[in-house]
């Protein structure tokens, strides 16, 4: 930890950095952020910087205000916004800014409970204590608009659809210059890609434990809307945008190791997954109802779970299908390490500490539990009627927010995860967001219903 905080230190000074921005969430996974000047970075490094945690949402109370950011210094990373002109001019050495993640912590240095970061942390500690480390790589779908006015329906940047191969029109080349800036920023990249609805993209993040790819996705949440930005366009992750079309899912593929193997992997059976990956999946699909409201945390979350547009609306798993919640995708031959499981519910509007904290919970208490997996849905469950779902014991996940907030409020599980200040403001914000939404009266009602009652 010294030598990489020496490395920083040197790093600022050598590449003339003015300004770091100390970087954190609050609990809805809204990015924050206040910069300092190399000054004060070695202190802030040592001690942490004192701020107000009462003018963030689901930190401190007024009484209790002050909290510090304490940055990680195995997260600092030049950002490439501010380095150069965007006009294509040489970079201004003058205005090089860097950045940095914080976990916040108590004036007392203990960890603050409102910190999202820290519920990961204390997730990725009580599996370390069993041996196992976490890993995840989620495929991140997102949409470009010509303007984020709420007035109206947005714009769609092209009218491509799956992997289609455009000419130079603007939404390919953002999502290029895009993937070039993550990769300059040290930020591995998969696969690149259209997605099925017009002006939808997706970015496949390369594999990495599952703190530093939360911390990554909040990155990548900020790279994509600052590059569409400079070209006059607005990029969302919101669920569902459009009517009509599938919307924007964040698909991750998990994984536990001990030491260096895969715990998921058994060659020696068939489809190659093991026991605890067996038991992983029925923790799952056991407490799925649970965590649902963290993994789609908005009203609109739930414009994605309907049946027609590819989202997983049914509690159950099965390899290679992509109608399932929880999928297990055949590997390579020769390659049984890359062993794992596709959770397909979260969308990329959720916190990723908490809804990564939330799955390995899950996935653990199946495990600690020895939990049995239930039978494979081989068939697409988009075609199943009702009475043939019900009767392969198949049920359906949360269908609003409302429904997946009463499970979540009862949930044992859920409640030791999150602790019990992140548990009790969450609820209370997304109890308040849904009593406004169901006050509102929207275009849809308007059209279908002044007219004719």
């Amino acid at each position: 930890m010294q030598s990489q905080r020496d490395y920083v230190l040197r790093t600022v000074e050598e590449r003339g950095v003015r300004f770091i921005q100390l970087w954190f969430t609050d609990v809805l996974g809204t990015a924050k952020s206040f910069s300092i000047t190399p000054a004060e970075l070695e202190n802030a490094l040592d001690e942490g910087m004192t701020f107000d945690g009462s003018a963030i949402d689901g930190f401190s109370r007024v009484q209790e205000s002050d909290v510090l950011a304490k940055p990680d210094p195995k997260t600092f990373q030049i950002l490439p916004f501010g380095v150069g002109r965007r006009d294509g001019s040489p970079a201004d050495p003058v205005s090089a800014v860097a950045r940095v993640f914080c976990d916040i912590l108590n004036l007392d240095g203990t960890p603050f409970e409102g910190c999202p970061r820290h519920v990961l942390h204390r997730a990725l500690d009580k599996a370390r204590s069993r041996g196992f480390s976490f890993y995840a790589a989620p495929e991140i779908e997102y949409f470009y608009f010509g303007d984020a006015d709420g007035s109206r329906p947005p714009t769609p940047l092209d009218a491509g659809s799956y992997f289609e191969l455009t000419v130079a029109d603007l939404a390919s080349d953002l999502r290029k210059r895009t993937v070039l800036t993550l990769e300059d920023m040290g930020i591995p990249v998969e696969y690149a890609q259209h997605e099925d609805a017009p002006s939808q993209h997706e970015i496949d993040l390369r594999y990495t434990d599952a703190l530093t790819m939360a911390d990554t996705i909040m990155t990548v949440r900020l790279v994509v809307k600052e590059i569409a930005s400079e070209r006059g366009v607005y990029a969302s992750f919101m669920p569902k945008p459009l009517s009509g079309v599938q919307g924007s899912g964040m698909h991750t593929h998990f994984s536990l190791f001990e030491g260096d193997k895969n715990s998921f992997s058994d060659p020696g059976v068939e489809h190659g997954l093991s026991v605890l990956g067996r038991q992983f999946i029925a923790g799952l699909l056991e407490h799925a109802p649970e965590i649902t409201a963290v993994t789609n945390q908005w009203v609109n979350s739930y414009k994605r779970l309907v049946a027609g547009y590819e989202a997983p609306i049914h509690v159950s798993w099965a390899y290679n299908n992509r109608s399932a919640l929880v999928r297990v995708p055949i590997t390579k031959r020769g390659r049984a390490e890359s062993t794992r499981i596709e959770y397909r519910a979260p969308d990329p509007a959720c916190n990723p500490y908490l809804a990564f904290a939330v799955v390995l919970a899950a996935g653990m208490r199946g495990i600690e539990a020895g939990y049995d997996l239930p039978p494979e849905a081989s068939s697409n469950l988009f075609t199943l009627t009702p009475e043939e779902l019900a009767s392969e014991g198949i049920k359906p996940v949360p269908q609003s927010l409302a429904e997946a907030l009463s499970v979540m409020e009862r949930s044992e599980l859920v409640a030791e995860t999150l602790g019990e200040h992140v548990f009790e403001w969450f609820l209370r914000n997304k109890w308040a967001e849904w009593e406004s939404y169901t006050r509102e009266v929207t275009p849809y009602e308007i059209s279908r219903y002044l007219p004719a009652l």
